[in-house]
C-alpha cells in the first residue's frame, strides 16, 4: 500500500540517514557513492551549499559559461550564463557579435519599482476609511520606519500606499497595495517584512483614526507582477546592413524577421515559444547571478497577457529602411542579498560584470534574452531551427551513445554538412565500428 512508502520526520534525519533511507527504498546499495561524487571537496563550502535548501543530499551541476561581446549602451559586457542547452549560448554569442558591429543594444527605459499587497476585510464604512486614508498611510509609514530607514538611506523606500478593491470579491474585501523602490536589492524580504508589520498595526491605526469597523488580516505578501520594474531595449540598424545569411538578401531577411515577430504578436501558440526563446537567455543570466528565474518568468508571462491575450514580448518594425527590434520585459533582479554573494559562482559572475547595479544587471539579462530571440527568429526564417540546434546537440548524442573520444572527431566531421539525428549518428557510428 502507498502508506508504507511514507516517511515521518525526514527533515530531522542527518544527510547520511536520509540517503540510507532512500537507498533502502530504492534497493540501491550504490546510492551513497553516486551522490557523493557530486559533492564539493571543500567541506566548509559544501556546508554552505547544503544550507541553501532543505533536505539537501547532493549537488546538481549545470554548465557555467560565457556569452562574450554583448555591447549595451556603448559598454562591452562578457556575460556569465548558466544553462544546459548548448545552442542557447552559441545563438546568443552569434547575435551579440553581429549586433556589436551595428551599434549594439540600446536601453530606452528602465525602472525598479516593486509592489506588495496586504489583503484584509473591513466591515465598516468604506467611504470613511478612504477619507481617512492619508492619515492612516502616514501612521503606517511611521510604524515601519525602523524597517525602512536603511533602504531610505540608499535612496529607496516606500513610494506609495493605496487602498483598492478588486472586482468579483465581496464588498468587505480591501487591499493595501504598497509600491517601493528597492535599489540594488530584489526586495522580497524588505517588502514582506513591511507588509507583515502593516498587518500587525493596521487595525489599531484604523481604530485610532476614528473609523469604526472590524479588520481581519487575511495575508501579506509581495507581488511578483512587476510592471513598474521593467526594461525596454532596442536593436536598430539600416536594413541593408543585416546580411545574416549568405543565401538571403538583407532586405528579404529583415522582411521575414518582421513576419516572424508579427506572427508571435498575434498568435498565442507561436508567442509562447517565441517568449521561451527570450527566457533562454534571460534565465541563463538570472541563474548565473543567483537571482530568482521563477519570479522573473511569472512576471514576464503576466505582462505578455496584459491586454487579455498572450503576446510576444518583442516586436519588429521597419520604417524608412531602418530595422527596429524592441523588447519590453519586467525584470525584478538584485545584486545584493539572497544568493548573490553567498554562492561563490554568483558572486564571481557579478564581479565579471563589474559588480553592477540592479538596473545594469537588468540591461544585461534583457540584452542576452534579446540576442537569443533575434538568433532564434533568424534561424527560423533562414535555415530552420533544427540545423543549428542539432549540430550543437551532436555532442550530447555522442555521449549518450558512448562513442569513444577517438571516434568522435570523425563523426563531427561527417555531420558538418549533413542533417543530425540520433538514428543517423547511430547508423554512421555502426558503420565506423563495422
Amino acid at each position: 500500500m502507498a502508506e508504507k512508502s511514507l516517511i515521518s520526520g525526514f527533515s530531522k534525519l542527518t544527510r547520511e540517514e536520509k540517503i540510507q533511507w532512500l537507498a533502502a527504498w530504492l534497493n540501491d546499495a550504490d546510492l551513497q557513492p553516486f551522490l557523493d561524487q557530486f559533492r564539493l571537496t571543500d567541506g566548509t563550502l559544501q556546508e554552505r551549499f547544503d544550507s541553501f535548501s532543505e533536505n539537501t543530499l547532493s549537488n546538481y551541476h549545470l554548465p557555467w559559461g560565457m556569452v562574450p561581446n554583448v555591447l549595451i549602451d556603448d559598454q562591452v559586457f562578457h556575460v556569465p550564463v548558466v544553462i544546459e542547452e548548448s545552442s542557447v549560448v552559441a545563438a546568443a554569442s552569434k547575435a551579440a557579435a553581429f549586433w556589436a558591429k551595428r551599434g549594439g543594444f540600446k536601453t530606452l527605459s528602465v525602472a525598479t519599482l516593486k509592489k506588495g499587497q496586504l489583503h484584509f476585510t473591513f466591515d465598516g464604512n468604506r467611504q470613511l476609511l478612504l477619507k481617512a486614508w492619508d492619515e492612516i498611510s502616514q501612521k503606517l509609514r511611521q510604524g515601519v520606519s525602523s524597517l525602512t530607514s536603511n533602504m531610505e538611506a540608499r535612496g529607496g523606500g516606500i513610494t506609495s500606499l493605496q487602498l483598492i478593491s478588486i472586482a468579483g470579491l465581496p464588498s468587505e474585501y480591501c487591499q493595501l497595495e504598497l509600491e517601493a523602490e528597492t535599489r540594488d536589492s530584489m526586495g522580497a524580504n524588505f517588502i514582506n517584512s513591511i507588509l507583515e508589520e502593516f498587518g500587525r498595526i493596521l487595525p489599531g491605526i484604523i481604530q485610532h483614526a476614528g473609523v469604526e469597523g472590524n479588520v481581519e488580516i487575511i495575508m501579506a505578501i509581495l507581488s511578483n507582477y512587476t510592471p513598474q520594474s521593467r526594461i525596454t531595449m532596442q536593436l536598430e540598424a539600416p536594413v541593408d546592413t543585416l546580411q545574416w545569411h549568405k543565401e538571403m538578401s538583407a532586405s528579404d531577411f529583415a522582411r521575414r524577421m518582421k513576419w516572424a515577430a508579427d506572427i508571435a504578436w498575434h498568435d498565442t501558440g507561436r508567442a509562447v515559444t517565441h517568449n521561451k526563446g527570450i527566457y533562454n537567455g534571460v534565465d541563463a543570466v538570472v541563474l548565473a547571478t543567483g537571482n530568482d528565474f521563477r519570479a522573473v518568468e511569472a512576471a514576464g508571462h503576466a505582462w505578455a497577457a496584459r491586454d487579455g491575450k498572450y503576446r510576444s514580448l518583442s516586436t519588429v518594425e521597419i520604417n524608412d529602411g531602418i530595422f527596429h527590434m524592441q523588447l519590453d520585459i519586467p525584470l525584478a533582479l538584485g545584486t545584493v542579498g539572497g544568493l548573490t554573494n553567498l554562492h561563490p559562482l554568483a558572486a564571481r559572475s557579478l564581479q565579471i560584470l563589474g559588480n553592477p547595479s540592479a538596473q545594469t544587471l537588468m540591461k544585461v539579462a534583457a540584452a542576452v534574452g534579446m540576442a537569443n530571440n533575434f538568433a532564434a527568429m533568424a534561424s527560423l526564417v533562414t535555415t530552420g531551427i533544427q540545423q543549428g540546434h542539432m549540430k550543437m546537440h551532436l555532442q550530447n548524442i555522442l555521449n549518450a551513445l558512448q562513442v569513444s573520444p577517438q571516434m568522435q572527431p570523425r563523426v563531427v566531421e561527417y555531420f558538418s554538412d549533413r542533417t543530425v539525428s540520433v538514428a543517423a549518428v547511430r547508423d554512421y557510428v555502426a558503420t565506423l565500428k563495422g
